[in-house]
């Protein structure tokens, strides 16, 4: 009875051995995925510490890359002895199987060292000697030097005198006269309203 009960937390084997001993146990050609190997050591071990999935992947994932357990259609698949676990691919695009049959790409042609170098940009076409020469092109006539501004109005007699700019001036203010006695000059009325006259 003492063997059947589950060992405790510091008896635990260590992740490799207990995924390992998961694979071999569940048995299947195709491999163990990764839930089924946590459900078997969940089962058999009890005593896991909390943070039993994250070192279950990282384990996984170390094991994966040292080449201690193949990965094959999301299944972990231990690698027989016959054969090598597989290259490490490397970041970027694979290149492509070059075909035995295909003929080698034709070597470049010698460069004669006494060439000319070649300049950068485009070479130019070669020039027919028995091509006519091209026509002679003619001047371009130079157009009126304008001057600075906004030019002006040409037809004055019928455009409208440009408005004043600026704000327009205000009206001059016109003294109201009140009207004064028979023979008297006019007084001149002061500011605001005239006072009432009594009787």
């Amino acid at each position: 009875m003492a063997d059947e009960e589950a060992p405790k937390s510091d008896a635990l084997p260590t992740y490799p051995d207990m995924i390992l001993e998961a694979i071999d146990a569940l048995d299947d050609k195709n491999g163990a995925n990764k839930t089924a190997i946590s459900s078997f050591i969940e089962e058999k071990y009890k005593e896991l510490p909390s943070a039993h999935a994250s070192l279950l992947t990282a384990n996984l994932a170390s094991m994966k890359e040292s080449g201690k357990l193949l990965f094959d259609k999301n299944n972990y698949v231990r690698p027989t002895s016959d054969a090598p676990a597989p290259p490490k691919r490397g970041r970027g695009r694979p290149p492509k199987p070059k075909d035995p049959n295909a003929p080698p790409p034709p070597a470049p042609p010698a460069r004669d060292p006494n060439a000319p170098k070649r300049g950068r940009g485009r070479p130019p076409k070669p020039k027919d000697p028995n091509a006519p020469p091209p026509p002679p092109r003619a001047p371009k006539a130079k157009a009126p030097k304008r001057g600075r501004g906004r030019p002006p109005k040409t037809d004055k007699a019928t455009s409208s005198p440009p408005a004043p700019r600026g704000r327009p001036a205000k009206k001059a203010k016109v003294a109201k006269e009140l009207p004064a006695p028979s023979g008297a000059a006019p007084a001149k009325r002061g500011r605001g309203r005239p006072p009432k006259v009594r009787a």
